[in-house]
């Protein structure tokens, strides 16, 4: 009964903010923001084929600001021509706060100078090893120490570390919802588009050279991995839902989805869909539990269940 009354404490939390946040007008503009950019991006490959051309070049950042600038403005824009954003856009703080966290998501995907390092610190054989957990440790540098700066800077701060508080967080609500994904994800992990994507760790020279078994290396791996979730909730469900709720309120939930669906360009199409309702679903979560903990647990229980699937299908490929 408990983690029933929980479950339905989340389910009234979602359909009062549908109820007070829905407007047809507003909501299906978005839908066909959302069907036509999806659908020209991987038309086009735009994320892969345009903006990874410029791999390992600073201009790269700029190709990601303006991509994530685009969702979130356009989605901010429209709530402001249906009316329900008020003065938001006249504020500082809102500027501030989105700005910084469009810069943010720039910065993070353009980010290569791990690659310098690990050219510098490792043997050859280790670098790739050394380049793929490095790669997923940047968002140390390139979200956690910018939030960290802001929050502390910014002023008017929300009552927690947007939302990375361990203070009236109960997980075991959630243990139910990735149950429930578990045949979701094992029917993806026959679908060729995810078979090319996952899993994310691929043996490298580094096995024999370290002269440690495989599955340490992938565990190492897959720590940095996992990492990279808490600080993608810290940014799209800390930053751009708490942080900005003390601006545009319940409000900060859908442009804050658009965003999440763009970061998602390039994973498989199924993918990229599925992160409109999840980011939603995830953002109203931390919006009125006031910490982004639940979404950690289920971003990252669907992350390593994918890696889990991709693994087990690896002996029949």
């Amino acid at each position: 009964m408990i983690i029933d009354n929980r479950m339905r404490k989340l389910l009234v939390s979602l359909r009062e903010h549908v109820s007070t946040d829905f407007h047809p007008g507003l909501y299906g503009t978005v839908a066909v923001f959302l069907a036509v950019t999806i659908a020209a991006n991987y038309r086009f490959d735009f994320e892969d084929s345009v903006i990874d051309a410029y791999r390992g070049r600073e201009i790269r950042m700029l190709w990601y600001f303006l991509l994530y600038g685009v969702a979130y403005y356009f989605t901010v824009l429209a709530q402001a021509w249906f009316g329900q954003v008020g003065t938001a856009l006249r504020q500082r703080r809102f500027w501030l706060l989105s700005l910084a966290g469009m810069g943010m998501l720039a910065v993070d995907g353009g980010f290569y100078y791990h690659r310098w390092v690990a050219d510098r610190l490792f043997a050859a054989e280790v670098q790739p090893y050394a380049v793929k957990c490095l790669g997923q440790l940047n968002s140390l540098l390139t979200i956690l120490l910018p939030c960290a700066l802001l929050y502390r800077w910014s002023g008017h701060r929300p009552e927690s570390f947007y939302g990375l508080t361990t203070r009236g967080v109960n997980l075991r609500p959630y243990a139910g919802m990735l149950l429930g994904m578990v045949p979701l994800v094992a029917w993806a992990s026959f679908q060729p588009d995810f078979l090319l994507t996952y899993p994310s760790y691929q043996p490298t020279a580094a096995d024999p050279y370290l002269a440690t078994p495989p599955w340490v290396n992938a565990l190492g791996f897959e720590l940095a991995y996992g990492w990279d979730f808490v600080a993608t909730e810290l940014l799209f469900r800390g930053l751009l839902v708490i942080g900005l709720a003390q601006v545009l309120g319940n409000r900060a939930v859908l442009p804050m989805t658009v965003t999440y669906a763009f970061l998602h360009f390039g994973k498989p199409l199924g993918e990229t869909i599925g992160s409109v309702f999840g980011g939603y679903i995830l953002g109203v979560i931390a919006l009125y539990s006031r910490n982004i903990w639940g979404g950690v647990a289920l971003h990252l229980g669907v992350a390593w269940l994918m890696e889990l699937a991709a693994f087990l299908q690896l002996p029949f490929r």
